[in-house]
């Protein structure tokens, strides 16, 4: 009966267009009234506790790094090192924009905003090429995908604090996944353009490869920085997402110089709207996930799902199942907050990774992104390359398709990423 009411009350409140964060206030004071022990003091409290959290201050500080970037020339100067790099190849554009998607990737950890930037830069050029908008739009929006699995990831912070699990842990395990994720984009686009007979740009010298390098250097030591200082443990994940933003200041503002005073204001604006929505959100997931753990859900799932704890591979095919289901309702950061404290102790008694299982958790979440009705991405590509929905949708489903094989063969071997996450511990 308690699952029915958790259940019951937020799908109620989603139903009836109640924005998601007040749907979980709604759905914790269910829980409340159904337990008989309402008390709006609690809720009160759960709220503010929900968000104090050293951890949470890596949201703010990576959300400003990536706004940052875009503005200040940072992701502008990743694109034309990615175009020198592989501009050439028959279809480069495509593959320009996958790694210039790894790139952006372990610079701001949002798909949102890897998205809009390569949408920005790179759609235009792909349609004045020749290629197909609505498969140019979809492979952009598929390519978002990888914003929130190389580190650093904000997806990897919430999970990493909902679920008690290392972040830098999280970050490392998440390279090499991200780069599988991008070589089946790669295949996909190689197999679907390999039919088009488009002139690609001439070859770059090594010259000119040589002079974008250096122009995007100071970008690309980002990634280096973060990458390096976690694994030697000069600094936490919250402390490098601080290094991230005032690095990212710092160069756009008196390197490259493209950052002004009056820019400035707009850039913290945009980051800090964007922070109080995913900060409200974790507030309000964890009175429901405060309740979810006094109501004893989670032994009550576990009980359910027991048949499948003696296979761990089934149990995770089933829970990644469970996940693409919801993630065609439903955005990525609520996804994360609400089914963690559910699903935990469930992979805990399976014996499961917990890293291993956060790993696939954000890799599905993310591809949730650019599921329909509700991909968050699909949103952006649509809304900044002037497309309709139904475009993006159509040229995004070749690739979202492979992704979600690939993200299947993790779960079948999960090798693939646990073994080259031990490399980098």
């Amino acid at each position: 009966m308690t699952i029915a009411v958790f259940l019951g009350s937020l799908l109620a409140a989603m139903a009836l267009g109640v924005p998601i964060a007040f749907s979980l206030l709604l759905c914790g004071a269910a829980l409340m009234f159904h337990m008989d022990m309402f008390d709006a003091q609690i809720l009160a409290q759960n709220v503010i506790e929900g968000s104090n959290s050293f951890p949470l201050l890596a949201v703010p500080f990576f959300m400003l790094a990536g706004e940052v970037m875009n503005t200040g020339g940072l992701s502008r100067r990743i694109v034309d090192f990615a175009m020198a790099l592989v501009g050439h190849i028959r279809g480069g554009l495509g593959y320009v924009t996958i790694v210039a998607a790894c790139l952006l990737s372990a610079l701001s950890g949002s798909a949102v905003a890897d998205a809009a930037a390569l949408t920005a830069l790179l759609l235009p050029m792909m349609v004045k090429a020749g290629h197909d908008k609505a498969r140019s739009g979809g492979l952009i929006a598929a390519c978002g995908v990888i914003g929130p699995i190389i580190p650093p990831s904000i997806g990897f912070v919430i999970f990493g604090v909902a679920a008690n699990v290392s972040i830098s842990k999280l970050f490392l395990a998440g390279i090499f996944p991200g780069i599988v994720l991008a070589a089946g984009l790669w295949a996909t686009w190689w197999w679907l353009t390999r039919r088009e007979v488009l002139t690609p740009p001439p070859r770059k010298s090594a010259a000119e490869i040589f002079a974008a390098m250096r122009s995007a250097g100071w970008a690309l030591m980002l990634p280096l920085i973060i990458l390096v200082g976690l694994r030697m443990g000069v600094f936490t994940p919250t402390e490098a997402a601080v290094v991230a933003a005032v690095y990212a200041l710092f160069v756009a503002g008196v390197i490259y110089r493209e950052l002004t005073w009056g820019q400035l204001f707009h850039v913290f604006q945009t980051a800090a709207k964007t922070t109080a929505v995913i900060m409200f959100l974790v507030a309000a997931a964890m009175v429901s996930a405060w309740l979810i753990t006094v109501a004893n859900l989670p032994s009550q799932v576990v009980s359910l799902l027991e048949p499948l704890l003696s296979s761990p591979t089934l149990l995770m095919a089933a829970i990644m199942v469970l996940c693409m289901v919801v993630g065609t309702a439903m955005d990525m950061t609520p996804t994360i907050l609400i089914l963690t404290p559910v699903l935990m102790p469930i992979v805990k008694a399976a014996g499961i990774d917990p890293v291993y299982f956060g790993v696939l958790f954000i890799i599905n979440n993310s591809i949730g992104l650019v599921t329909p009705p509700v991909g968050t991405v699909l949103n952006v590509v649509a809304g900044v390359g002037r497309m309709r929905m139904d475009e993006v949708t159509r040229g995004v489903l070749p690739f979202m398709a492979v992704q979600f094989i690939v993200m299947f063969l993790m779960v079948l071997f999960p090798s693939i990423v646990m073994v080259p996450a031990r490399w980098f511990y």
